[in-house]
């Protein structure tokens, strides 16, 4: 009988060029190599890198509990706006006949000294995605205890001075509830 014991998670390298006000990314993906099953263990026991799936499970300390079926392949980046570090993973499916992939969902951990509270995560996010702040319509909701916001396929909230999140759905193939239970499945790891 053999036995399998997880290797430390393999996240995919980013690297982040910013230029200006402007970011680009590269992500690098991990080699073949670090997919290959390690040597055996002296007791004898192999170790094996995570599934695409284990890997999935956390972004920049952040556990993913929940993700909705049908979603396409994950991929990471890290960038920076306005002096605020992103991390995201998005799922994308496709190519489509046309060669056109389409964001299923994206989660992101948001870290910057200028998000102190909801409101300030609130005011930034309304000026990094462009939206008019009297016409975003906006709607306060508890995310597992944090507070936050959500439009019709977004959902944002701040987790602690420095520290927020957003999750945002194609609303055209999820529904709320994928949207909502995927928000309340992204948090910290240290509160699963």
């Amino acid at each position: 009988m053999s036995f399998s014991l997880s290797w430390s998670a393999v996240r995919p390298a980013t690297r982040r060029i910013v230029i200006g006000g402007a970011a680009a990314v590269t992500v690098l993906l991990p080699t073949a190599a670090a997919n290959a099953v390690a040597p055996a263990t002296p007791s004898g026991l192999h170790r094996t890198t995570p599934s695409t799936q284990q890997r999935a499970c956390i972004l920049d300390g952040f556990a993913i509990d929940h993700l909705p079926g049908g979603i396409g392949t994950p991929s990471d980046f890290e960038y920076e706006w306005e002096e605020v570090v992103f991390h995201s993973r998005v799922w994308e499916t496709g190519p489509d006949p046309e060669g056109a992939t389409k964001v299923d969902l994206t989660v992101k951990t948001i870290r910057g000294e200028k998000i102190i509270d909801l409101e300030s995560l609130r005011t930034f996010l309304t000026e990094y995605h462009e939206h008019d702040p009297a016409t975003w319509e906006l709607t306060a909701i508890d995310v597992a205890g944090y507070g936050g916001y959500r439009a019709d396929d977004q959902v944002f909230f701040f987790v602690s001075p420095g520290i927020a999140a957003e999750v945002s759905i194609d609303r055209t193939r999820f529904t709320d509830d994928d949207l909502l239970a995927t928000a309340m499945g992204f948090h910290p790891e240290d509160t699963a």
